[in-house]
């Protein structure tokens, strides 16, 4: 088994921005419904880093051979009728990891941070078809609905969406 590193970061020095800026471009070229679409240029990247971390925003990431090998972040809920819940967002994994784990284990350090933080249902959508549906429903994810048309493609073809949710 890898030796996997999962960590919360509280601040992003230089040579971490490099390394997720790096994951972001990576991924997103790679096909991720992240939010971007390719071309992403690295200043794009570096400026959507410096801007996420933020008291409602929790940012896990997981080293494996010494190298930020994949991130999730755990949004919580600020508003007075919904600080019982947090939204899962952008898992990824850079290509040269993947199948050693890292979503895996990246998604229960976020569930068990969301426990901590007193949140007991977690939402999060993906892509219709992605292989995250997968890891989503093996982690006891249930599907809510489809929402189609929701994201556009690098090709311009409109995808639809997959949400889910959890108590935990």
């Amino acid at each position: 088994m890898p030796n996997i590193f999962i960590e919360q970061l509280h601040a992003i020095n230089e040579s971490t921005l490099k390394e997720l800026s790096e994951l972001l471009i990576t991924v997103v070229e790679d096909g991720a419904s992240i939010g971007f679409l390719p071309p992403l240029t690295e200043q794009e990247a570096k400026q959507y880093w410096k801007t996420v971390l933020a008291a409602d925003v929790l940012l896990f990431v997981a080293r494996m051979n010494g190298r930020i090998a994949g991130t999730v972040q755990l949004h919580l809920c600020m508003k007075p009728n919904g600080t019982h819940r947090a939204e899962i967002a952008k898992l990824m994994t850079h290509p040269d990891f993947r199948r050693n784990g890292i979503g895996r284990q990246l998604m229960q350090a976020a569930e068990e941070r969301a426990k901590q933080e007193a949140r007991s249902l977690l939402v999060l959508d993906t892509r219709e078809g992605d292989p995250s549906n997968l890891l989503y429903a093996s982690l006891g994810y249930i599907q809510a609905g489809r929402i189609p048309g929701f994201a556009q493609s690098a090709n311009g073809e409109l995808e639809a969406t997959i949400l889910y949710y959890k108590m935990v």
